[in-house]
């Protein structure tokens, strides 16, 4: 579980960083969108009230309140499985890097109300409307990996 640990740590950490540096230190929150390599990456201002693509998206204290404790159920659930069914050591960061991510747009949404969206990419003729965050960058691929990285079950 030292793996998870330290993972969730460091995802959380470079995470709840970049936000601090986007939003705050760059002011992106005021200044909407800065272009770094366009179109490749445009950090563009964006405020998720919902879960992944502003599904359920609602600027409303309840839907607020049930995503913060839904992504904190997951991660309580995710964290018992793992210590009840353990796998090698890329499992291991697979769950940190989901769990350290669902904290780290937690946070958001206690601080901010909303979670922070700041990269925007688009390539080859394909505009890319959508903005997400390191934490959302973590969170895809520590499912991805948890999803490879589990051994099945042999039959008995």
């Amino acid at each position: 579980m030292k793996t998870v640990f330290w993972t969730t740590f460091w995802v959380f950490l470079v995470d709840q960083a970049s936000k601090w540096l986007v939003v705050h230190w760059m002011d992106l929150r005021n200044v909407g969108t800065i272009e770094v390599a366009p179109p490749y990456l445009v950090l563009r201002m964006a405020w998720n009230y919902g879960i992944n693509f502003g599904l359920m998206a609602g600027d409303s204290p309840v839907t607020r309140w049930v995503l913060i404790a839904l992504a904190l159920v997951i991660c309580v659930a995710v964290l018992w499985w793992t210590h009840h069914e353990p796998g090698g050591k890329w499992q291991k960061i697979a769950v940190g890097m989901l769990v350290g991510g669902a904290l780290g747009n937690v946070i958001d949404r206690i601080l901010y109300g909303a979670v922070a969206d700041f990269l925007n990419m688009s390539c080859c003729g394909f505009n890319n409307p959508f903005a997400f965050n390191v934490a959302d960058i973590a969170i895809f691929a520590g499912a991805l990996g948890v999803v490879i990285f589990t051994p099945g079950k042999k039959p008995a």
